[in-house]
């Protein structure tokens, strides 16, 4: 089920929260969120609530063991074969088809049996908040949780469950426990659910179109300013398609009283490519920076294994979002880039003007997306190299073909909302996030956008979602 659906906004979504405000208690409400948030995951694919049960059940008794041993080796063994598991499950359900192909390629013949395993729902998402709930319990930083139903709702909880922000158990122990929703509060949930219902049906929905057919041609086909067009409507269509769900699932948790982590920050302002991945995704980056580089050894252990481990980090970054060498390849483009800032390009980049700076980061980060939205790693060299050699290309093809006044107007939009206007008008900026305040025009515009987005949806606009697959 899509937040962006009809189904959700006009179904699930009211009737869950009347029900909850009926509610007496913070176990009624509780049982309530848990049902709801397992209807909401057995919707699209019923046979893997199973799976997320195991899960959470995994994680529960491992931190039950962990609670229980009070001698450190029984504590580390418990740790660890609980993060094994959780690894297990990931590893089989979202790679063993990738290395089964790869050990076949390398060996000539087919090594492990060929099986049909579709992707869980989600999947990486709520293993890697399971995993913290128990890692930041050996490590002391929270107490362990004895309810079965405290923990099956912090790991299913629907706002989050599919797409993030990956939420750490430290962030919301307390509030499984106790909370409450003011009219303010609430107020917030609906400004910056609707903001970004409005990111993805307006915006995201608008510029995918376009995406998916200029990146449907071959790539020999394509000239140079239609490379650049595609690759610039997928630059566009990836940031609000995904921080437009950040902001659905940070309101929605506003609405039911939880405190959910900012996911984006104006990425494409960025002046580096360092910088670019602290702005964006930042929950995942967050994530494997304390629970894989710093138990690496961080940046504590000298330059050279600062620069290895760096590179890991981002090479696991690329394989948790996709199973191929597409992504892999993703993963070290990022990995090379940043080592290359850590060193060579360290003493000349903060030398560099404002605008030049933004001009390197954001040419990098769009190579980076043609690696990550192109239909192969082939075809994504293919396409880079139609950006960076001139080229002709197909007459059949013109950039005017896949450019009307109404793209253009979304893709202003777009290049203006995506950071630049917000820099200029601070006040802006403010007005979006403040908790306490939305005013008149800020309320007719949230209801514009409310009745805009429904008619899309009614007239069937199409409405993909990117990191449903990861």
């Amino acid at each position: 089920m899509l937040f962006s659906s009809l189904v959700f906004l006009w179904l699930f979504l009211p009737v869950v929260l009347l029900v909850y405000q009926l509610l007496p208690g913070i176990r009624s409400k509780n049982a309530l969120l848990l049902f709801a948030s397992l209807f909401f995951y057995g919707w699209g694919e019923p046979k893997y609530i199973l799976l997320m049960l195991v899960s959470i059940t995994l994680n529960y008794l491992g931190g039950l063991c962990l609670g229980r041993f009070g001698a450190a080796p029984a504590r580390k063994a418990a740790l660890v074969c609980t993060v094994a598991a959780n690894l297990g499950l990931l590893g089989y359900f979202k790679y063993y088809t990738f290395a089964a192909n790869t050990l076949a390629a390398l060996a000539g013949r087919q090594l492990l049996p060929v099986r049909d395993i579709a992707l869980p729902l989600g999947i990486s998402f709520y293993t890697f908040q399971a995993m913290s709930y128990v890692i930041d319990l050996y490590r002391g930083k929270t107490a362990v949780q004895k309810s079965w139903f405290r923990v099956a709702l912090y790991v299913s909880f629907f706002p989050q469950l599919v797409a993030g922000p990956i939420v750490l158990y430290t962030q919301v122990e307390n509030q499984l426990s106790c909370r409450s929703v003011s009219l303010t509060r609430f107020s917030y949930g609906v400004k910056r659910f609707l903001y970004g219902l409005g990111k993805k049906v307006i915006l995201a929905n608008g510029f995918a179109a376009r995406a998916d057919q200029v990146f449907a041609l071959e790539p020999g086909l394509v000239s140079t300013p239609l490379a650049w067009l595609g690759t610039l409507y997928y630059t566009l269509q990836i940031y609000y398609d995904f921080s437009g769900y950040s902001d659905m699932a940070i309101g929605l948790g506003q609405m039911f009283g939880f405190d959910f982590p900012e996911n984006f920050n104006y990425p494409y302002l960025s002046k580096t490519v360092s910088e670019f991945w602290r702005r964006w995704h930042m929950t995942l980056s967050g994530w494997f920076r304390d629970y894989l580089y710093i138990p690496l050894g961080g940046n504590r252990k000298g330059l050279a294994r600062t620069l290895i481990n760096l590179f890991l980090v981002f090479l696991a970054t690329g394989l948790w979002h996709g199973a191929n060498w597409q992504f892999v390849a993703w993963g070290v483009w990022y990995g090379v880039l940043l080592i290359l800032e850590r060193t060579v390009l360290k003493p000349l980049l903060p030398r560099l003007p404002a605008w030049l700076s933004r001009v390197y980061a954001l040419f990098f980060i769009l190579c980076g997306w043609v690696i990550f939205r192109a239909p192969g790693l082939r075809a994504g060299l293919l396409w880079l190299k139609a950006m960076l050699l001139p080229a002709a290309g197909f007459a059949a093809y013109p950039v005017t073909r896949y450019l009307d006044p109404r793209t253009l107007l979304l893709v202003a939009a777009g290049l203006a909302l995506c950071g630049p206007v917000q820099a200029l008008f601070p006040r802006f900026k403010a007005a979006l996030y403040n908790k306490e305040v939305t005013g008149p025009l800020q309320t007719v515009t949230l209801l514009v956008i409310g009745f805009a987005c429904t008619v899309l949806l009614v007239s069937g606009t199409y409405n993909p979602f990117i990191y449903f697959r990861f």
